[in-house]
Formats: structure tokens, C-alpha cells, sequence
């Protein structure tokens, strides 16, 4: 099974481990990165990982991922997607749901969109084929990241030793986050437009 090969790495390897898999995972290989995170939330709970290297981490991790994504779009744009694409998940339907969202969006995408499965995947990637600036691609990827990591790693620590009862259902735990998440992002959005109407 995936998710204990998953556990078995960060067990033995620890700090490296995460850094791989999330970049590996954020790229759009098949790795579950809420479990990872929470897993490694939980091995900080029961004082076999420290953290500020989690943590750490997991950032670093994120970070490499989305800007290994962001080069690759910036670079070979949508030729890599629709040729490799489909090996790695990652289809015209999600790559066209992506480019909605960012446009939508915006820069912001890039932040939140960590928070939604096949969308996050995808961000950094369009962000790299739109030619989005480096700096304003850095402030925002690497923000959520820093949200994104924190909200999970932090979950897994809080949940504590009822995270090996959970983890079985932890995809439906994710879900119902990020749909609170979501709806937290339009009331924001939302406010924003009626106070800028306002003024």
C-alpha cells in the first residue's frame, strides 16, 4: 500500500524523506500530501521528529515543488502537460480547471489552491505557461506553502494518538476542510467586492 511505503520513508529517513515526497507530490506524482503532512504532524506528537525541522521541512519540500512546476511551464509550456501529462494524472480537464481558477483568482490561486486536490498540481505549472512574474509567482506560492504545511503538519499534532483511528478517513477529514476552507475564501472574496463597491 502507498500510504504505508509513505510512512515507512519519513519513519527512516525522516526530515529528507518529507522534502522528496511533497516535491514529488506537489510536481503531480500519485503521493497523498494532506496524510504525509498530518503523519508527520503525529511523528512530532509522539516526539520522533522536532518542530521546527518538520516544519522547515515540509516548506522546503512544497516550495521546490511548485518551482520545479513553475520552470517547467515557464519553459516547455503546454507541450509537456498534453505529452506527459496523463502518466502523472494530470489532465485537459484539470489543466483547463486550473486555468479557470488562476484566472478567476489570480495570484491568489497560487495560495489557495494548495488547499484543493488536482487544482494544486496544476497552479504553479499555469502560472509558469502564463509567464507570471517570478517575484509576484514567489510571494504567493511560497505563502501557501507556508499556510498549506502549517494547517496539516499542525492537524496531525493536534489529532495525536486518535491519528492512527482517523487516518483510515482522513481524505473525507481533508475534504470537509478544504470545503470550509472554500467557503471561508468566498465569504472573504465576497466582502472584499461589496466593500470596494461601497467605496
Amino acid at each position: 500500500m502507498l500510504e504505508e511505503t509513505i510512512f515507512h520513508w519519513i519513519r527512516e529517513y525522516g526530515y529528507a524523506a518529507i522534502v522528496c515526497l511533497l516535491m514529488l507530490g506537489i510536481v503531480g506524482l500519485p503521493v497523498p500530501d494532506e496524510t504525509l503532512l498530518t503523519f508527520s504532524g503525529y511523528l512530532v506528537f509522539k516526539t520522533q521528529l522536532h518542530w521546527i525541522p518538520t516544519m522547515l521541512a515540509a516548506f522546503v519540500g512544497s516550495a521546490c515543488g511548485m518551482t520545479l512546476s513553475y520552470l517547467l511551464g515557464r519553459t516547455f509550456g503546454l507541450r509537456l502537460i498534453h505529452r506527459y501529462g496523463p502518466y502523472v494524472h494530470l489532465t485537459e480537464k484539470r489543466l483547463e480547471r486550473a486555468h479557470q481558477w488562476l484566472e478567476h483568482r489570480g495570484a491568489w490561486s497560487l495560495t489557495f489552491g494548495y488547499f484543493l486536490p488536482g487544482i494544486r498540481h496544476l497552479t504553479a505549472y499555469v502560472a509558469g505557461t502564463s509567464r507570471l512574474s517570478l517575484h509576484v509567482f514567489s510571494l504567493f506560492a511560497y505563502g501557501g506553502a507556508l499556510l498549506w504545511t502549517t494547517t496539516f503538519v499542525v492537524a496531525g499534532y493536534v489529532m495525536g494518538d486518535e491519528w492512527t483511528k482517523m487516518s483510515s478517513d482522513f481524505h473525507a477529514y481533508a475534504w470537509m476542510l478544504t470545503g470550509l476552507l472554500a467557503a471561508a475564501l468566498v465569504i472573504a472574496f465576497g466582502v472584499r467586492k461589496a466593500l470596494g463597491r461601497k467605496r
